[in-house]
């Protein structure tokens, strides 16, 4: 028997145990890694966080009606947000239209 993979696998999942190591240690990295989850896939395609300053977390999005939608969803993500964080707290989104 050979001790050698015949199939190749996917690079992800040799990498993933060392995703921790290489992201920073921010509030904004945080964020970013678990948005999907918080959010969903339809929203996440539309719409990502680009920055944070003082706990506000401005959020780009493809168009100004993902943004104006992100904008009244805002109290419900932020809450979703901060149950997720480990680190650090998110007080609002600042969502922007893509240019």
């Amino acid at each position: 028997m050979s001790i050698y993979r015949r199939s190749p696998r996917a690079l992800a999942a040799t990498l993933e145990p060392l995703r921790g190591a290489w992201a920073p240690d921010t509030l904004l990295a945080e964020v970013q890694r678990i948005w999907q989850d918080v959010v969903g896939p339809a929203i996440a395609a539309e719409a990502s966080p680009r920055a944070e300053r003082g706990g506000v977390l401005s959020v780009r999005c493809s168009a100004a009606a993902w943004a104006q939608e992100l904008d009244l969803m805002g109290p419900l993500i932020v809450a979703r947000l901060n149950e997720r964080l480990r680190r650090g707290q998110v007080t609002r989104l600042r969502c922007s239209a893509a240019r």
